[in-house]
Formats: C-alpha cells, structure tokens, sequence
C-alpha cells in the first residue's frame, strides 16, 4: 500500500456532516403496518391506510429525546405503496380513506423534522411489487426518477437518500436492473448536499442489522466497495427474521495497513452506518411489544458504533393508530439521557500537557469537545513515536476514554496505545489500530492520575482534535 496515496483521501463535506450527525432515527410505517406483516405483496388496498391518530410531531420529539439528530422516513417500502400522493401511481395515501385522500405523510414529517431543527431524510425503495413497468428496464427507471424527483423538490431540504439493496420480482415476474448513476445524479442534481445510503457512494452498510461493527471500521476502503451489487449481495431479499439478527459483516478487516498491503487500486472514503431496529421487527408488531430493545442494550451498541468511527440508524416502528408505543418512549429516552451522561460526565474538567510531541499546540480547551471546528492537536511531522502526556492536579474516576481524529485531513491513525497512571505506576489499558471521526473506549472504572497516548503507527502526520476521560454511570463491567 502508498500509506501517502490512503492518507491523501479525504471525505467530501457531505459525509463529514452525516458523521458529524452521529445518531439519527429511521421510521418504518405504511400499509405493512396496517396489516401487520414485515414485507407486503404488492397486492394491498389502499383502504387498509387508516391511521387515526398520527402526530408527526411527538414522533420527531421521541427521536430527538434519545439523542438523534436526524430522522429518515420509509416514504415507500418493497409494496409499492406511497406515504405521499405521487401523481406517478394510484397506489398512495391519495387512494386512502386517510384525511379523504387528501394526506400527505411526507409533508406532515418534513414540516416536524423542520420545526423541531432535526435534518429530514427519505427512504425509497427501488423495488416495487406493485408497479407493472418494474422489470422493464428504462421506462421503469423514468417511473422511479420521476417519484425520486417528488421527494426531492417538493419537500425543503433532504440530508439522506437512503436506497437498500433488495430486489426481487415485480407483478411481471420480472427483475429490474436499476440504473444507479442516473439516481445518483438526480440525487446531485436536486440535493448537492445529501447523502446516498447504503446502496449509494457516500455510505457503506456495516453488513448486518444485528448491531454490531467489525474489529476496526476504516473509512478509507477499496474503490470496489462502492459497487452496489456487493451491498445487494449480502442484503436481505426476503422477509426473515434469522436475517434481521445475523452477525456476519461480511468482509472482517476493509481498510487496515495489513489488508491494503497487496492491494494496487483506487482508495476511496466510504464510511459505515450502523441500522438495526428497537423491536425484532422494522415495522410494528403488537406482540414485540415485551421485546423492545433495552436502553442498556441500545447505549452499547451506540458506544460500539458511533464509537467505533460509524454512524448509527436506529428504526422506531409507529403503531397503525400512528403513536410510538409508551415501552419504546421509554426506553429512548433512558438513552438520551445516558448519551448525555456519557459526555458531560467529564472526569477531567482541566489537564495540562505534561509532555508532549507536536509541532503546534491548541488549547486543551478546544479540543475537549466534540464539533469539528478546525482545532485540532498536531503531532510532530518528523517523530516517529509522536506522544501525549496529558496530568491534572488531583486523581480522578474513570472508566471510559473518548477520542476523535479531524477527519477533514483524513484517517491517519492506524494504531494507538493508551497508558494510565494509577497508583504512581504506569500501565497500558488498551492498543487499538483505527480512530477515524470517533473512538469510545470503556474499561473497569480506576483512579487515574495521568494519560498517555502513544501513537504506534500512522500513515502522515497525526492529529487528534477531540479527547474526553470520562465516568459512565451505566458501563458494565
């Protein structure tokens, strides 16, 4: 591997935005929630959308009460059946006795995502069971461009097209061959600024819906990893619950020095989110409602995600009254409020650089925080063992150690150990390879005196530009 060549690329200002975002919220409703399956036929009558109680607004409310920063809405799942009235379709909320047929799901969503400040997103399946053109090639994708180009013009500003990788049959019998470039430049063309996911170029799936991440998440992979024939491979193409808890993420190590040693081709920056639902299921389920996720469960997974250099997508599946069931209420926000912990919980509120390498320093201030503001330490360009000695003036509790590289100059950490000194004697805690955007690191709570950080290998001159020693009131040991 040129370790130059993977430290020159960079990610474009639109995955920096979504990385910074972190956390966001998928909502999974429609007709299958109406008849209360996970994936429909394409058969369903409109008639079955009835909602009687829909209040977009306590959706968005719950999704922010957990911490989330975004929302993505399942404008139209596998069925074909449309949460806005695309003059594209008959098969839409307009064919409803929903409002009269004068609803508009998309709309109500998008005006709560603006009124409660969280980015909106939409969700629109390439399949479609219930389109008759769907496997016939162009005249299909001028269907589907035509109900992309809806949700893109007529609904403000879009942060994430979220596009899966299922595709099976449509009413013909047929299979389609999506035309991917053009989508992606009706995406550019109506909405320079958000995202494509995860069969799209700006973010990768992780591989499973259980969760979990790999070892280390790169965000410099190979250039093939963008092929969206690779995320249709491992995606799900039938309804299965096995599936919705596999671990496997497919390929275990993408972006390491040892797995590019070999490799000659393009690199490109190509970050992974983490999407899993609160319930067994993607849509709501009556008797999932014991199985919820537990705050615990789901804090872990976020510090396992979002704290190991990826986004995370949690789903929360409204009843077909339209309400969020009180068990998953509670449950995100007792997240919420453990996200918050975790990161006001400072253990360190003042440290003082006891010894250090780097060519210029920043306030320890400025980069105690976690936006992506510019600062950022600086190791020194010519040391080959760039270190950080960081002591304050009294021994504090801690158990979990936060890190963060300004990914606008790259990843360009790819090991990195960490001593504490506890009881006047130092010892190594922990030896990770990557860091990207975010790196939360947990380990039995002990009264430190001091940090060190080591930096063991890089591929160009280091930085880190957020630390935090913190005390997590719920870690389990």
């Amino acid at each position: 591997m040129d370790v130059k060549y993977a430290a020159s690329i960079k990610p474009t200002k639109r995955q920096i935005k979504i990385q910074e975002l972190e956390f966001y919220g998928f909502i999974h409703f429609g007709i299958n929630t109406m008849n209360g399956v996970e994936w429909g036929s394409g058969k369903e009558e409109p008639k079955r959308f009835y909602p009687d109680n829909i209040n977009t607004d306590d959706w968005i409310k719950t999704l922010k009460s957990a911490g989330m920063r975004g929302a993505i809405l399942t404008c139209k799942h596998h069925d074909g059946f449309c949460l806005w009235p695309s003059k594209y379709t008959e098969h839409s909320v307009a064919s409803s006795p929903w409002k009269n047929g004068q609803g508009d799901l998309v709309k109500e969503f998008s005006l709560s995502c603006e009124k409660y400040d969280m980015e909106f997103g939409v969700y629109l399946s390439p399949w479609d069971m219930y389109e008759p053109t769907y496997g016939t090639g162009k005249e299909y994708d001028d269907f589907f461009v035509n109900q992309l180009t809806e949700l893109l013009t007529n609904y403000g500003k879009v942060f994430n097209v979220w596009f899966d990788g299922a595709n099976g049959e449509g009413p013909n019998g047929k299979v389609q061959e999506y035309d991917w470039d053009r989508y992606y430049r009706i995406v550019r063309e109506l909405q320079p600024e958000a995202v494509i996911s995860v069969s799209g170029p700006d973010v990768r799936w992780v591989g499973n819906e259980a969760g979990k991440t790999r070892e280390n998440e790169w965000s410099v992979v190979p250039a093939f990893m963008k092929d969206p024939a690779i995320t249709a491979g491992l995606s799900q193409q039938e309804d299965s619950p096995d599936f919705r808890e596999t671990f496997t993420t497919g390929d275990e190590d993408l972006g390491s020095r040892k797995r590019l040693n070999n490799y000659n081709g393009k690199l490109i920056w190509y970050p992974a989110e983490v999407d899993l639902s609160i319930r067994p299921g993607w849509f709501y389920h009556a008797e999932e409602d014991k199985n919820v996720r537990t705050s615990d469960n789901l804090f872990n997974i976020y510090k396992d995600s979002v704290g190991n250099n990826t986004t995370l997508l949690l789903n929360v599946p409204p009843m077909p009254s339209g309400e969020i069931h009180d068990n998953d209420k509670i449950v995100l926000k007792e997240l919420g409020e453990k996200i918050k912990n975790l990161y006001e919980n400072n253990a360190v509120k003042f440290a003082q650089l006891s010894e250090s390498s780097n060519e210029f320093t920043t306030s320890l201030e400025d980069i105690l925080k976690p936006e992506l503001d510019g600062k950022y330490f600086q190791f020194c360009k010519n040391d080959n063992q760039p270190l950080m000695e960081l002591s304050w003036e009294k021994p504090v509790l801690a158990n979990t150690l936060i890190l963060g590289e300004y990914i606008p100059r790259g990843q360009l950490i790819d090991g990195i150990q960490i001593e504490l000194k506890v009881g006047g004697e130092w010892t190594r805690l922990i030896e990770v390879e990557s860091i990207g955007y975010r790196r939360i690191l947990s380990f039995p709570e002990q009264v430190i005196e001091s940090l060190r950080i080591k930096i063991t290998s890089f591929r160009e001159q280091p930085n880190l530009n957020f630390i935090l020693l913190t005390y997590d009131n719920f870690y389990k040991h």
